[in-house]
């Protein structure tokens, strides 16, 4: 019996997602929020790839491996993270992922913010593409059109190929207007590109040689200086740099010939707005679609995102209303593709929340700031099981931790001591210090910050598990703090 070749998913998790603002901000985009049954899309991914390979390699920036390894963790997969120093689009992304895998090798290469409900018929429509692939082609995979949309790309099929399962691309179709959109639905012989490709390692290499060897060049020179740490592979910075950024489709689909295209029937969507988030709800007999604690009153077509707290739409009509812990979107439904905009300006005008949430994700765990005022500032610490912060001292403030679940393990200045619920430790000024969870349980702290300067670059590390302490001892690696608690 011929044995099916076996299938290695590649999840490319770049983007911003500056559309679903609040939810999603520069720090966390929006394959890592929590947007469909508390799961986030990325997790949702790599669940549904699970059904075709568990050992799934994922493409992903420095600053959100940890979240990428967290998330691998939560869907029970595996896996390698190789991490782009720099945003260069997916064609340096695939290039990359191709050139770090065997010539042979099937890869799917898969978004990590797409929601498809249907994952069984997802991977026979995978298989399905496998005997073009094989045959030397690039298989895209086509979603039947529901409407007529100006926000995706089509693509038209052409003739049959052998096997009857994929058709050669006749041509691909920019994001058309309104008016093309309907006569392509009408047409009926095209679909929404989904950006998914099934495709071997080697015939994608030679079709970047072929049509984008400046951008392949680069690529394996960052490729063959790469380093690994654990399960993340690091591409090397100074080569990847010299990388120009661009689309896997400007730069391969549109000149290549050998392209199949495999039809998806099923629910797909790009989770590309709020009005597209707000569909993935059911809705009332009003048109309504309330998520976690919201709900409407004498209201029609409104959307309102609620996690936290209770939100109550009154009288409202046609409206998106998203609620965070520090930052509120209230949207007409026709104006959500205006979004990002919004966030443009938020950000020119110095807005924090703009790219920033409230609360952060660490390797160790997370920290939520609760309060700010002058001379302090509370936090709330959540530190993993057996997770630990750096090693390190402050200049210009002193700490104060009070232990409300768990218990912790302190460090101050050599000492070490172990401080239970309901007690705390103070960390005067100066003091070298850090915080360990030596338990089987998640570690909650409340830190409350107090001096003359609170900013986060008044950090000096001397120890780091997670690797990002580079400088000795008596240097303060400022570079590395900007973002980070501990």
């Amino acid at each position: 019996m011929k044995t099916a070749p076996s299938i290695h998913p590649v999840v490319l998790c770049g983007g911003s997602g500056t559309r679903l603002w609040p939810l999603s901000r520069k720090a966390l985009p929006k394959q890592f929020a929590p947007l469909v049954g508390g799961k986030s899309l990325l997790q949702l991914t790599l669940e549904r790839l699970a059904l075709l390979n568990a050992d799934i390699t994922c493409v992903t920036s420095e600053d959100h491996r940890f979240l990428v390894k967290e998330t691998v963790e939560n869907a029970g997969v595996t896996g390698r993270q190789i991490l782009e120093p720099v945003a260069r689009n997916t064609a340096a992304a695939m290039a990359s992922a191709a050139l770090m895998a065997e010539p042979d090798d099937l890869l799917l290469f898969a978004p990590s913010d797409h929601h498809i409900p249907d994952a069984a018929l997802f991977a026979r429509t995978v298989h399905a593409g496998v005997d073009a692939a094989l045959a030397g082609r690039i298989v895209t995979f086509g979603v039947v059109p529901s409407f007529p949309s100006t926000a995706y790309g089509y693509i038209e099929a052409g003739e049959a190929l052998a096997g009857g399962h994929s058709q050669a691309v006749a041509r691909f179709v920019e994001k058309p207007t309104a008016a093309v959109a309907e006569m392509l639905i009408l047409n009926g012989g095209y679909s929404w590109n989904a950006g998914i490709f099934l495709v071997q390692a080697r015939t994608l290499i030679a079709a970047l040689r072929e049509h984008a060897g400046d951008i392949l060049q680069a690529c394996e020179s960052a490729a063959a200086n790469a380093t690994r740490d654990g399960s993340f592979v690091r591409l090397d910075r100074a080569a990847f740099e010299q990388c120009r950024a661009d689309s896997i489709d400007y730069a391969v689909l549109e000149k290549h010939r050998q392209i199949a295209v495999v039809k998806f029937e099923g629910l797909w969507s790009d989770v590309g707005s709020w009005n597209a988030v707000a569909s993935l709800h059911p809705a009332d007999d009003a048109g309504n679609r309330l998520s976690g604690k919201a709900s409407a009153l004498n209201s029609r077509n409104t959307f309102v995102h609620a996690p936290h707290r209770p939100v109550v739409a009154l009288g409202t009509q046609d409206l998106i209303i998203v609620d965070t812990p520090d930052a509120v979107l209230v949207a007409g439904a026709g104006c959500a593709e205006q979004v990002a905009e919004v966030v443009r300006k938020l950000s020119l005008e110095g807005c924090a929340e703009a790219t920033e949430h409230r609360r952060v994700v660490r390797p160790w765990g997370a920290y939520d700031s609760i309060d700010l005022g002058e001379r302090f500032q509370v936090k709330r610490l959540t530190v993993k099981p057996g997770a630990r912060l750096s090693l390190q001292m402050h200049h210009h403030r002193s700490e104060h931790w009070v232990v409300v679940k768990g218990t912790a393990r302190a460090t101050c200045d050599g000492k070490v001591s172990l401080v239970h619920e309901n007690e705390s430790i103070y960390l005067p000024s100066g003091a070298v210090h850090r915080l360990e969870n030596p338990g089987k349980t998640v570690l909650e702290v409340i830190e409350v910050q107090t001096g003359g300067y609170l900013g986060e670059d008044d950090i000096v590390r001397f120890d780091d598990t997670y690797g990002r302490c580079a400088a000795q001892a008596t240097t303060a690696t400022t570079d590395l703090i900007a973002a980070d608690t501990a």
